[in-house]
């Protein structure tokens, strides 16, 4: 096997995305304005901007006892929409997903620059890539179908104790939206790049001390044979002057 860090790269990159990513899912979560609400009446909203979230609603006003009035949304509270109610429990539930995945993420890369447990790293790490794509939808699924409310200017029933208005003459997309999307790309760019992983294998160097041991027995051989060929020839020669006495 050859040294596996020279090849991981690519992940130690896709690791760092994916804290990133994790963090801005958490962000996205907590952020209040996921949706601006643009109302007419001041009496009671009065920068005219009222900002809806998927735990809170919050808005400024010169009326009420604080500066900064917010109610918080509760996913058993009858009066919000589905799209709320999603968005509450994929949030929540992305968190958990993207920490095991950086987890297991971690342990891959670390096992990699380390060039320890070689035979599951691969494996780590399409665990790990399958965990990120799996909070990036987790995280994508409420942002979309919130954007689609907010993009066909749906209202929602609040109680009076919340002292929005019916609806709003105009609804924008807030940062939820900017910041939901940010961290999904970057959660699918990370998994993606752990499941591309591949485990580098190094083909085995030849044995030099073999190889010199069978060059050692091929040259005693050879000098064998031309040893035994050199005496078969001297062996075989005729004494010329041995026939010449004959021949007298």
């Amino acid at each position: 096997m050859a040294f596996t860090a020279k090849k991981a790269h690519w992940q130690f990159l896709g690791l760092v995305l994916a804290v990133l990513g994790l963090m801005l899912t958490a962000g996205t979560s907590g952020v209040n304005n996921w949706r601006l609400w643009y109302v007419d009446d001041l009496s009671v909203i009065s920068s005219g901007v009222a900002w809806v979230g998927i735990w809170r609603a919050c808005f400024y006003s010169h009326v009420l006892d604080t500066f900064e009035f917010c109610q918080s949304i509760s996913i058993t509270d009858s009066f919000i929409p589905p799209e709320i109610v999603a968005a509450q429990v994929l949030c929540t539930t992305a968190i958990p997903i993207g920490i095991a995945g950086n987890l297991i993420a971690g342990y891959a890369v670390r096992h990699v620059y380390f060039n320890v447990n070689r035979g599951h790293i691969r494996w780590a790490f399409v665990l790990a890539g399958a965990l990120h794509l799996l909070t990036a939808t987790c995280s994508l699924v409420p942002v979309f179908w919130n954007m689609n409310s907010v993009l066909k200017n749906r209202t929602i029933d609040f109680p009076p104790e919340f002292h929005f208005p019916p609806a709003p003459y105009k609804q924008e997309l807030g940062m939820g939206f900017i910041i939901g999307i940010c961290s999904s790309v970057l959660l699918i760019v990370s998994g993606l790049l752990f499941l591309s992983y591949r485990q580098p294998v190094k083909l085995q160097k030849p044995n030099v001390e073999a190889c010199d041991a069978e060059e050692k027995t091929q040259s005693i051989t050879n000098q064998g044979a031309i040893t035994e060929e050199g005496i078969t020839r001297e062996e075989g020669t005729e004494n010329q002057a041995f026939q010449a006495e004959e021949k007298v």
